[in-house]
């Protein structure tokens, strides 16, 4: 059970493809479900850590989300300013893809970013909406 406590958002995100396979939902509806994948693989997906060490390798300890670090205080918030440090986006991309588990949710969060943008446009552009 505490699996399917830390896993939720992976079944918002089958969710969220079926809703766009299945085209029988409407934009809010996609929006909202983006939102909340996006949040969840972002912020709360378990995951390593990712940030760089003082040996100039990852921090391998457990994490949650893409852009937060471990229990270290240097951590918490390493990954999260590295978005806004320029030359340190290839120490962020490194770690984005240190595993499996960060792979799919790095695409995991780029898909429902993608999903949460077209679906807010999609009723203003003429002949795509329903």
């Amino acid at each position: 059970m505490k699996k399917l406590g830390q896993y939720w958002g992976y079944l918002i995100f089958a969710l969220l493809i079926a809703a766009w396979w299945s085209r029988q939902v409407g934009p809010v509806a996609l929006v909202i479900l983006s939102a909340i994948v996006a949040v969840y693989f972002l912020f709360r997906a378990p995951g390593w850590c990712g940030a760089e060490t003082r040996q100039h390798t990852l921090c391998r300890n457990n994490a949650y989300g893409l852009l937060l670090g471990c229990h270290f205080r240097e951590h918490k918030w390493q990954k999260l300013k590295m978005i806004f440090i320029t030359h340190r986006w290839r120490a962020l991309n490194k770690g984005l893809w240190a595993s499996p588990k960060d792979c799919l949710a790095t695409v995991g969060g780029v898909v429902a970013i993608v999903s949460g943008i077209v679906a807010s446009i999609t009723p203003f552009i003429p002949g795509l909406s329903k």
